[in-house]
This record gives C-alpha cells, sequence and structure tokens, in this order.
C-alpha cells in the first residue's frame, strides 16, 4: 500500500502549527480575563493569542496554517509567554520553529540551585563538583569542593568565579603547573559559553570586572580561541596532598539551560581517601 502523502496540517508536515494549536487549547480563556461564551473549540481563539502575544491575528493564523515563512525569535519569544510555556516548551518551539534552541539567559529569580540537585552534588564524593551559571559564577558545591578546588563559602559571593579565582587568587593559581595552558584553554571554553548565551547583561558585567581586574585576562579574551569544556584529564599541585591526577566533566542540568555542573574525580584511589580525610578535617 503506498504512503499517504503528508498533510500540511498533520504534525509532521507542521509541527509548529501543530504544536501552537496543542498549547493554545490547553489554556483557559477565564484565567486570562476573555469571556468564556460558546466556543467551537477549547482553549484560547487565534486572535486572543495573538493579542496577548501582541502579533496580527492573520500572522498568527498563517504560523498555525504553516505559511509565511519561519517567524523571528522575537516572534517565539511573545507566543511563549503568551501561551505560558515551560522553559522545557519553550526550548521546544524554538526548536520547532527556528531549529535552534533559544539563547540562554540567567535567571535571577532562582539563585541558587533546588534541594534536590544540592543533594546529587553531595552524593559524588569524593569527587568534586559544583554548578556554574553561564557567567561561571559557582552556585552550588558539595563537600569535596573546597579541597581541591578552594573555599567558596569563605569567599564574598561577588568573588564565587570560577575566572575570578584563577586570575585573582595566587592561592588557586598555584594549583596548576601550567597556569598559562591552563588559563588559555579555559578562556577558550569562557568565550564559547559567552556566545551560547548571547548578550546576556550578566555575562557581560563579569567580563568587564574580569579585564578590569587581570592584565591577563584581558588580553586572552581579546583573542578568538574557542575550546568545549566537555571532559579531559588534568594534574593540579595540591597545597597539602601534593600532585593530583584528576578527570573533569561537564554537563548541562535539564531544565536549567543557565546551569552547568562540573566534576573533579580523582584517578587514584590514595587521592581519592586523602581528598576525603581531609573533606572530613574540622
Amino acid at each position: 500500500m503506498p504512503a499517504r502523502p503528508i498533510s500540511a496540517r498533520s504534525p509532521a508536515g507542521n509541527p509548529l502549527g501543530c504544536y501552537l494549536k496543542d498549547r493554545r487549547a490547553q489554556l483557559d480563556p477565564a484565567a486570562f480575563g476573555f469571556p468564556p461564551g460558546r466556543r467551537r473549540t477549547p482553549g484560547l481563539r487565534r486572535e486572543e493569542v495573538a493579542a496577548r502575544a501582541n502579533i496580527s491575528p492573520t500572522w498568527y493564523t498563517w504560523l498555525e496554517q504553516g505559511r509565511g515563512g519561519a517567524p523571528s525569535a522575537d516572534v517565539l519569544d511573545r507566543l511563549s509567554r503568551a501561551l505560558m510555556l515551560t522553559d522545557a516548551e519553550r526550548e521546544h518551539l524554538f526548536l520547532i520553529g527556528l531549529g535552534r534552541p533559544p539563547e540562554r539567559h540567567l535567571r535571577q529569580q532562582e539563585a541558587g540551585v533546588s534541594p534536590r540537585l544540592q543533594r546529587v552534588l553531595d552524593a559524588m564524593v569524593p569527587a568534586a563538583a559544583m554548578i556554574r551559571t553561564l557567567a561561571w559564577d559557582v552556585v552550588a558545591w558539595n563537600r569535596t569542593a573546597p579541597v581541591l578546588l578552594g573555599d567558596y563559602g569563605s569567599i564574598p559571593p561577588e568573588d564565587r568565579n570560577i575566572l575570578v579565582q584563577l586570575f585573582c587568587n595566587p592561592a588557586v593559581r598555584s594549583r596548576f603547573p601550567d597556569w598559562t595552558a591552563a588559563t588559555r584553554f579555559i578562556v577558550g571554553a569562557f568565550r564559547a559559553d559567552v556566545a551560547r548565551a548571547g548578550s546576556a547583561e550578566e555575562v557581560e558585567r563579569r567580563v568587564a570586572d574580569l579585564c578590569r581586574r587581570s592584565p591577563e585576562f584581558e588580553a586572552l579574551w581579546r583573542g578568538t580561541e574557542i575550546a568545549t569544556l566537555g571532559g579531559g584529564l588534568k594534574t593540579m599541585l595540591h597545597p597539602l596532598l601534593g600532585e593530583v591526577e584528576i578527570e573533569y566533566s561537564s554537563f548541562s542540568v535539564d531544565g536549567r539551560p543557565d546551569l552547568a555542573m562540573v566534576v573533579y574525580n580523582p584517578t587514584d584511589p590514595e587521592d581519592a581517601a586523602r581528598i576525603l580525610a581531609q573533606a572530613a578535617a574540622p
């Protein structure tokens, strides 16, 4: 039997239009101040969604019908707010509408992490694990992180940043046998993150602060080198434990595109035991 041709009204033929139609059908008109009245279909009408998104009803109708070309990121942002989409739903809207995820932004209303995510960090010992933002501010860590990476709890909040510590804290700088190579790589990885983040004001402020405080950072930032902080192997010089070889891995946090988890795992079981002992010391 020959395959049935894909209709423009099907999810396969018009995924954006089908998704928009489905999302508006989930919304209660009364919750938005629209008169309930008699409606042929559940949810908001097309013109009501268009009014909430501040776009023309004709343009919105074309989007649902798969006409008029791809919408802009600004239009998708307006539609995501109009349809009360969650972060995951907004990301899906961008993927089917533009073929890429939306720009990531720091979320000031969620300074820190959830108790669930903190418990994930705490379960990773003897590995040192932390959560960083798009600006590489450190917002959470486990009990072994201070042993390997420095005690972020004793640092003023404005300086709880991986790059600030690397460039402006001599104690942290001394832990890297080849600090020049390490900083070149790390700034390249940070530059890649900044490009993904777009023009986030928090990131721009952090970069300006680092350029003011560190000539070395400013010189590297003028470059164009890009790196990926996915994972690898490095050696650290610990003031008490001596030379420690560690594997590092970076992971995105599902549902929080503004956060990443970085894990540093000692490769030697003896080093792991010593790190645990140091973390338990008063």
